[in-house]
Formats: structure tokens, sequence, C-alpha cells
């Protein structure tokens, strides 16, 4: 068992803060500006397309959307459009919208869940369409997503309205055919395929800031999604957190999640060799996992990222949920066990035992791969960042502590500077 380990200092990133004040008031100006009352006629019903991303505030968003389609006459009811997520059960589905803050009582419609679907036709490289039957069977049709870089693929589209069309809306079945065929090649001719088919009224496209608050919102008519998701990314992959440096002997994330990243722990912060293979940039060599959100509700896709992990992890995980999801997208390397210890003061031992010099480790700890304004490292990692001035670092040296159980106690996190505040 190690006894000396090194002592860290809590840094913050400086990010740019421009956000959203008031969400609902946004949501409704948005809206306004499509002009929708004359494309609807009174009491048709029309489904609002809501995912398992956890996106900030996503039930004022909802809400307020709601509210916008109720105004102009609309009857609004809500489809969990996750693909296989839930364990690609209706159930499962509805209560992933729950544990975000999804339901008939918060968003003031009801949540109308199962797994049917319906064919729409193929497209050129052979891949089958497939959309929920609840939303094919509505009136109107709207999206609601947030826009980001993608954690499996590179594109002009990456994760947006679109992905929630194909992938989302499709549930099981047409998640399955988007991922087979490739989600690059298949999303933006799916999406026309859908968006010529289904009646579809609009979009709402959220991007969020370095602080996982929305910054950006931008109602999208159908003929205008993919020019919008092409927009938006750009936007979202500059606003998008990373970890300040290339290097790292030890990281050490606190938790993975669903809610968090489609891929658990996003590897357009970790690095994507991790789930792609390819050059190791940012090369974080040994990554200890200490903990699986509540909300993921032990779907641990992207576990494979980890490589040292403890029992208490494994522990959660629901093996059904995360290999349904894993079996749809065939991406099997985020699904694979790494080495799970008796505790987590046992991962950081084995961690630091390939370490040559333990007392010049290069170690960060982080909250999570979304939220990065604060972080952890040691010496020889602030000694490198010392010249950045979007930086700031605080020189009280933190000792490591474990519990009587193996845990790592918490960090400090100031009650002013709370994440996303």
């Amino acid at each position: 068992m190690h006894t000396n380990y090194p002592k860290m200092y809590r840094i913050r990133q400086r990010f740019d803060r421009s956000a959203i004040a008031d969400i609902p008031k946004a949501v409704r100006d948005e809206f306004a500006r499509g002009d929708f009352a004359g494309k609807v006629r009174p009491g048709e019903r029309v489904a609002v397309a809501v995912g398992s991303r956890g996106i900030n505030r996503l039930a004022t968003i909802v809400a307020a959307m709601v509210e916008c389609l109720r105004d102009i006459g609309l009857q609004p009811f809500i489809v969990p459009s996750m693909g296989s997520h839930g364990g690609a059960s209706a159930a499962g589905q509805e209560d992933v919208l729950k544990h975000l803050g999804i339901s008939e009582a918060t968003v003031n419609a009801p949540v109308v869940s199962n797994m049917d679907v319906i064919s729409l036709g193929r497209i050129e490289n052979g891949a089958d369409v497939f959309v929920s039957r609840d939303i094919a069977e509505a009136d109107h049709v709207v999206v609601v997503n947030r826009v980001k870089p993608h954690t499996a693929f590179r594109s002009d589209v990456e994760s947006g309205l679109c992905k929630m069309l194909t992938v989302g809306c499709g549930k099981h079945l047409g998640a399955l055919n988007m991922h087979k065929f490739g989600l690059g090649a298949s999303i933006k001719p799916a999406a026309r395929v859908m968006l010529d088919r289904l009646p579809v009224l609009c979009g709402l496209a959220i991007v969020e800031n370095s602080l996982d608050v929305a910054h950006t919102f931008r109602i999208a008519r159908a003929e205008e999604f993919i020019d919008v998701d092409r927009e938006l990314l750009e936007l979202a992959k500059r606003l998008l957190p990373r970890i300040p440096v290339e290097q790292l002997d030890v990281l050490i994330v606190n938790e993975m999640g669903k809610n968090i990243s489609g891929g658990g722990i996003d590897p357009n912060v970790i690095g994507f060799w991790r789930r792609e293979g390819g050059p190791r940039t940012p090369d974080y060599r040994t990554l200890i996992l200490l903990d699986i959100t509540e909300q993921s509700q032990g779907n641990a896709v992207g576990i494979g990222m980890a490589d040292l992990t403890t029992r208490r992890v494994m522990d959660k995980l629901d093996l059904k949920a995360t290999y349904t999801n894993a079996l749809t997208t065939g991406i099997w390397a985020a699904v694979r066990l790494p080495i799970a210890l008796e505790s987590e003061r046992a991962a950081l031992d084995a961690a630091l035992a390939h370490v040559t010099d333990v007392s010049r480790v290069r170690m960060a700890r982080i909250l999570n791969s979304l939220m990065l304004e604060h972080l952890w490292v040691t010496r020889e990692v602030v000694e490198e960042l010392r010249a950045d001035k979007s930086i700031e670092v605080d020189e009280t040296p933190i000792p490591i502590v474990f519990d009587a159980d193996g845990r790592m106690l918490p960090f400090d996190m100031p009650a002013s500077e709370e994440h996303g505040k």
C-alpha cells in the first residue's frame, strides 16, 4: 500500500460564461420566429421528441416548448426518443426521462412510450429508416436536442436534430440500423427521408457553453435541420471544455454516465484512441473511474475506456442495459471491463506503482468529462500551466485522503463557484 501520496492543487479554467438567463422567454422568442400558428389547426396532436442526454434544465426547456405549442392550439405529448437506451423497453425509456425530470407533472404533457416502429424506406447505402409509430401517427413532430461533437465519429453533422430524428426517434431498431451502416454516412440521407415523409413542424437546437449551461437556442424549420446542425456544431466545438494538458500519468474521473456523455466518458476529452485506436492524443496513460451516475441507471457504456475501477462500481452495472446499448452501436470496446480492485485506494496504488518517480507524477482529478471548470492536479502539472493566463491556480496543497473503506474523500468546491452557476 502506498503511503506518501502526492499533494494536489485546485485549478480553475476561465471559460466563456455567456449564457441564456431566462430559459422560458428565450424558448418563446425563438418559437415566435418560426411563425407556426398559420401552419397548424387547433386540436392537432404534436409529438415532442425528447432524448436521454442530461441537458441542463431540460425539464424547463421542454415545459416552455410545450407551452408554446399549446398557445397555438396544439395538443403536445412527449415521446422518449433515445434509440436503445433504457434497456430498449418502453418502461425503461419512460423511466430514463423521469430521472431527467421529464414527466407529465413537470412539463404539462403526457409521456407516451412504446417501442413500436414503422419503416420509411431505405437510403442509398442500404440502411432501413425506422421511426416511432407514435411519432409517425402524430399530426406534427417537434424535436428537442443538444448539438455537440459526437463521441464515435466525425462529420459536418454529428449530434443534434438530425441524429435525434434518425437514431433517437427510430427507437431500438432504427438506432441499430443507423449504427450498422455507419452514423457518419447515414445520418444526413436518413434525415432527409424522415424530413420529407414526416410532418416535422420544427426542432429546437440547443448549444451549451463550457459550463454545461444553455448558451444558444435555435428554432429550425424542417428544411433547415441539416444547415442548423452544421452551423451550431462549429459553435459547440469552440465551447467544448477540455483538460488543459496533453500528457498525464494518471487521470482520476469521479463519475461517468449517459447523462454526462453519450459515450459515458466523452472521448473528445480523454482521447478517441481509448475507443477507436489511433494516435494517443491526449495521452492520459492510466484512467481510474470512481463512480457511475444515478441517472445512468446502470448503463455503463463507456466503462471500457477506463483502465482501473472498483468492485463497488461494478456492482452498479446493469449488464442488460449496458450490453443492449453496445449491441445496438456495435462499439464493443465501449463495454470491455476494466480491472476492478477492492477499493479506490487500491486502484490509485496500482496506477502509481507504474510511475517511475511518484514525487513528480503528472496526475489530475476531474468531476467528470463534462464539468471541467475546476480540476485538481499535481505540482508537475501546475508548473506547466503557470504561463496560461486563462487558468487560476490555488496554491493551497490538498492531501489525498481515504476513509476507512478506502474511498477517496472529495476535494473542495467553493460554494460561490459551483458548476453552472
